[in-house]
């Protein structure tokens, strides 16, 4: 299980790295041009997401927060497998 917050409209599609929540939640921050009007911003989001992680979209679900900016995200799949990713994006908050 993955924490995202997510900024719709946020100018590009892009992971911005790692961020920690006022409870200690360690979460990644996503934006996407998307609008968050029908599922639009969560669709952008599974596309980012699957071509970040290299996976189908298929094997990623939300699995809470579809209407909210924190997101509960579940991938499919060997969890070693996007260790070394995840790392990246962490690495690259500074």
């Amino acid at each position: 299980m993955l924490w995202l917050r997510l900024t719709p409209k946020g100018g590009i599609d892009a992971l911005d790295g790692v961020d920690q929540l006022s409870d200690g939640r360690a979460v990644i921050k996503a934006r996407v041009r998307a609008a968050p009007e029908d599922g639009r911003a969560n669709a952008a989001l599974i596309d980012l997401l699957a071509r970040f992680l290299r996976v189908p979209k298929k094997l990623i679900v939300i699995r809470s927060g579809e209407t909210s900016r924190l997101k509960k995200i579940f991938v499919a799949g060997d969890a070693a497998q996007f260790q070394n990713r995840l790392a990246e994006l962490a690495s690259d908050n500074g």
